[in-house]
């Protein structure tokens, strides 16, 4: 079984992810849900609407994805953590999305191995001279 991933972040980064998936997966439409927080948003009617998400899925498992630690869409968030079947992690970026995606048929502790090792591993620094752009002096 595959694991759901929800993406929860302000508004629209998590629909603007979820786009970004699909674009290199897109048989994963039902696998990577999106709940975008708006601006003023209720923590309490949002992990509502968050936990409608999930219920809706057949997964037994679940990764969350939020973006800023400490914001209200991973407050929000680390409302529906149990430790067994939904977990979390903050910080998310394109990387770490894709890989989650990539590996969301691993069991959601390696799963979440996997997604922060790709949030790491996405962040490097790129040389002037790397980026393709001397034609552009």
């Amino acid at each position: 079984m595959k694991t759901c991933i929800l993406l929860i972040a302000h508004a629209p980064l998590a629909s603007a992810l979820r786009a970004c998936a699909l674009h290199v997966f897109p048989e994963c439409e039902s696998e990577v849900l999106a709940l975008d927080v708006p601006a003023y948003a209720q923590p309490a009617e949002m992990r509502e609407a968050a936990r409608a998400l999930i219920a809706h899925t057949r997964s037994t498992q679940v990764l969350l994805l939020s973006d800023v630690p400490g914001a209200t869409p991973c407050n929000v968030a680390r409302g529906l953590v149990d430790g067994e079947r939904v977990r979390l992690v903050t910080g998310v970026n394109v990387p770490m999305l894709l890989r989650a995606v990539n590996y969301r048929e691993e069991p959601l502790p390696q799963l979440v191995e996997r997604a922060l090792a790709g949030g790491v591993q996405g962040i490097v620094p790129v040389a002037e001279d790397t980026c393709g752009n001397e034609s552009l002096r």
